[in-house]
Formats: structure tokens, C-alpha cells, sequence
């Protein structure tokens, strides 16, 4: 085999690298993982403002969001990232800055005291089949499924938060 015939092999074989290092990643970004910028203070303390978060998009084919999962909520203007609070089928409602699913109390161990008491109350809710109602953790000012969201559907959620991965001194996993 001459140079040139190893040469021109070589560029071949880069190449086809090359062309399926793309493949993959447009594969894994496109059914696997992808990234979201959180905007506003809405889930502060957990995230801030301008994090940006991987997400898992893969993991509600195989099953479904759990209560505490934090999910981007895709709308046609925005996406949003929320913590799922009521699963279907629950009844939720929110009365003496104490949350009770299904008629029992229970404990919001993600947000600290003083937010609990910006919740303010609500309910009884019945979250219908194929719903979730979702929350901001900053409840005072979180746009939520009380107040401008609504129910979120299940097709609507995208994915799971899976980890911050900028600022970097930021990183750290989001579940």
C-alpha cells in the first residue's frame, strides 16, 4: 500500500468518526438528554436564576414523574422547571400553611419553613387522570399550578432535572 493510499484510508476513517460522533450525540440529544436554563427565582433555594440544568427526557418513555421529581414543563412560549407535588387520582389542598395529599400531612422537606408559609391556602384539588399539579419551591412568587399554569398535563412534561451543570462552581445533582 502506498502513502497516499494510507493517507486518503486515514481521512476515510476519521470521517466516518466524525460522522457518527454526530450521529450519537444528536441521538442522545434528541430522545436521551438535553439542557434548560432556569429563569426567574421561582425554584430558588434549590435553583437559581440563570443554572443551567441537564435534563433526562429518556426517563418518563419508560416511566412516570414521581412526587418531588423536578420537571421542565414544556408551553409553547417557554419551558418551565417545577417540582411535581400531586400525582393523578391525589387530592391536594394547602390549609393553615400545612400541605395535605390525600387527607394526610406531608412533610415538604425541599423548601425551607419560611416558604412553606407563603403558600397560602387551597383546595381540596382533585388531579385528574394523566395530571400532575407542580409548584415552585420560592412559593411567594412561583408561577404554579395554583395560580397561571394550571394542571400540567402528562405529554407536557419533558423531562427530569437530573443535575446542574453551570455556573461551575454550581454543580451539583438537582434530584
Amino acid at each position: 500500500m502506498t502513502e497516499t493510499n494510507r493517507s486518503k484510508n486515514e481521512w476515510v476513517e476519521w470521517a466516518k468518526a466524525i460522522l457518527i460522533a454526530v450521529f450519537v450525540a444528536f441521538l442522545l440529544r434528541s430522545f436521551v438528554f438535553a439542557t434548560s436554563i432556569v429563569e426567574g427565582e421561582s425554584m430558588n433555594p434549590t435553583l437559581e436564576n440563570g443554572e443551567r440544568v441537564v435534563f433526562n427526557k429518556f426517563v418518563y418513555l419508560v416511566g412516570e414523574p414521581e412526587r418531588g421529581d423536578i420537571v421542565i414543563i414544556q408551553r409553547p412560549t417557554k419551558n418551565y422547571v417545577k417540582r411535581v407535588i400531586a400525582l393523578p387520582g391525589e387530592t391536594i389542598k394547602m390549609e393553615d400553611h400545612l400541605l395535605y395529599i390525600n387527607g394526610e400531612k406531608y412533610q415538604q422537606h425541599f423548601i425551607n419553613e419560611k416558604a412553606q408559609f407563603r403558600t397560602g391556602n387551597f383546595g381540596p384539588i382533585q388531579i385528574p387522570e394523566g395530571n400532575y399539579f407542580v409548584m415552585g419551591d420560592n412559593r411567594a412568587i412561583s408561577k404554579d399550578s395554583r395560580n397561571g399554569l394550571g394542571l400540567i398535563e402528562e405529554d407536557d412534561i419533558i423531562g427530569r432535572s437530573e443535575f446542574i451543570f453551570f455556573p461551575f462552581d454550581q454543580w451539583g445533582i438537582t434530584r
